[in-house]
């Protein structure tokens, strides 16, 4: 088995896949990157068993051969290169000889036999979305996700799919944020929650990108395809809480403020917060928003006055401005309206503008309560 390839284009594409890679296996075979050589087609895939991306690159070669070989020794390699071609040849000591300009690097490895192999979808149901979409939807909405360990279904991203638009839902029972796209659709009604890691590379690979992924899944997995990647991973078991029940519908208190302004502010106000509650209090008469936060074991405390246009009855709120902070940075309006009831109720915070056609963005933050 011999071939002969781009440095820089193999080290582009292992490290897309190396982000698969967990830092302590517990099997030793997924500490490799599987490449799969047939003539000038080489697949090289890397696996943690929950979620396995392959990539496929075109080398020089007219042989075949499948081999593991370990994934960090040839990154740390790799990227000590400047672009040139390198040549690759199992040799029969169970090492894999590489080939450069300056020098010959030999690499121990281990049969392809062993590494796991991806799930093949039995029957899937598929729908396609730009790639730019997607890794939009993911970055609007996986920073909401719980890390809560026991209540699994929380720590993903929920998907749900109908014939006249696309929706993306995350929370973590403290914040909640909904991201859907009425100009896209999928061919019938689907639901399913993806979990955070392979969002995350999806995302890293995607933002930007104009190619189209087609999304494949059935009830326990979902593979993504694009260009010359493939992601196959598990899909978190469980029904997804019923987030429409906690949105409220009447909201008479409107908040229109600057996003820019009000995002500084509750950073610069936070600073003097509670340790532990984190906790800024929104006091709104008129036209004018008052943000304050009082450290009382301290005695620090800050407030500052802001010019909104509001329409409701005067209120104070609390509110986590840990929370506030995230969904205020996560938008990219001018403008952001806030929309409340009671002080004990969830607010909700909408983009006023800077929305593509057909895309919709709601988030909603649950209060604190205050300590008059």
């Amino acid at each position: 088995m011999k071939f002969i390839v781009s440095s820089t284009y193999l080290l582009k594409q292992l490290q897309i896949l190396g982000g698969v890679i967990n830092n302590n296996n517990t099997l030793p075979i997924l500490d490799n990157f599987l490449f799969e050589l047939n003539n000038d087609e080489l697949t090289v895939s890397a696996s943690d068993l929950e979620t396995t991306m392959s990539s496929r690159l075109t080398v020089e070669s007219d042989s075949e051969g499948k081999i593991a070989v370990p994934a960090r020794l040839l990154l740390e390699t790799l990227k000590t290169f400047p672009e040139q071609p390198l040549t690759f040849v199992v040799e029969d000591n169970n090492t894999i000889e590489l080939s450069s300009n300056h020098g010959k690097y030999a690499l121990a490895y281990a049969s392809g036999e062993e590494f796991p192999k991806a799930v093949a979808l039995e029957e899937p149901s598929s729908t396609r979305i730009e790639g730019d979409v997607l890794a939009t939807a993911i970055s609007k909405t996986i920073f909401a996700s719980g890390n809560d360990d026991l209540r699994p279904v929380m720590s993903g991203v929920f998907f749900q799919f109908t014939p006249d638009h696309l929706t993306f839902v995350a929370t973590d029972a403290h914040k909640l944020v909904k991201y859907s796209r009425n100009d896209i659709s999928a061919s019938q009604t689907a639901e399913f929650i993806m979990p955070k890691k392979p969002l995350n590379l999806l995302k890293g690979i995607l933002s930007g990108s104009d190619s189209e992924v087609l999304i494949e899944y059935n009830d326990s997995n979902a593979r993504f395809t694009f260009e010359d990647t493939t992601l196959v991973c598990r899909l978190i078991d469980g029904k997804y809480p019923n987030y429409e029940a906690v949105i409220p519908k009447e909201n008479p208190n409107k908040l229109v403020i600057d996003r820019g302004q009000f995002l500084s502010s509750v950073k610069r106000v936070s600073i003097f917060s509670n340790k532990t509650t984190h906790q800024v209090r929104l006091k709104i008469a008129g036209a004018e928003l008052n943000i304050s936060a009082e450290d009382v074991d301290y005695s620090n405390k800050a407030e500052e006055r802001l010019t909104c246009s509001y329409q409701g009855d005067d209120m104070q709120i609390g509110f986590n401005s840990r929370f506030l902070t995230e969904m205020l940075s996560n938008l990219n309006a001018n403008e952001v309206q806030l929309e409340m009831s009671l002080p004990n109720r969830a607010g909700i915070l909408t983009p006023v503008d800077g929305l593509d056609e057909g895309e919709k963005v709601t988030m909603l933050v649950m209060p604190v309560m205050l300590n008059s």
